[in-house]
């Protein structure tokens, strides 16, 4: 199947690209899901699921929860892991002169 692409207008070309690219998108679509079902079969096949083999579930990683690190001295319920943006009670204990080693559980 040969295209001229002399004979196409601007909007032509570009409807064509955006054709072309979400063709290879499936293809390749198409072979990762193959492949993947392949190795299964071949894990499977000698006793292992993916997730022995390679750890976690096979389409993608997740993280546990993390123990709370810092606690609000003004309200015990509120806690914080250290991790992510830091909420708002830290900032202002921090501000008020606390020191992060004093909000340490």
């Amino acid at each position: 199947m040969a295209i001229d692409l002399d004979k196409l207008g601007y909007g032509e070309l570009d409807a064509l690209i955006a054709k072309a690219e979400k063709q290879k998108t499936k293809i390749h679509r198409e072979q990762r899901d193959a492949v993947k079902k392949k190795l299964i079969k071949i894990a499977k096949d000698e006793g292992y699921t993916i997730e022995e083999l390679f750890g976690g579930k096979s389409g993608g990683k997740k993280t546990g929860k993390v123990a709370p690190k810092y606690r609000n001295p003004k309200d015990a319920s509120q806690t914080w892991s250290g991790r992510g943006k830091r909420p708002l009670w830290f900032v202002d204990a921090i501000k008020g002169g606390k020191k992060e080693s004093d909000l340490l559980i």
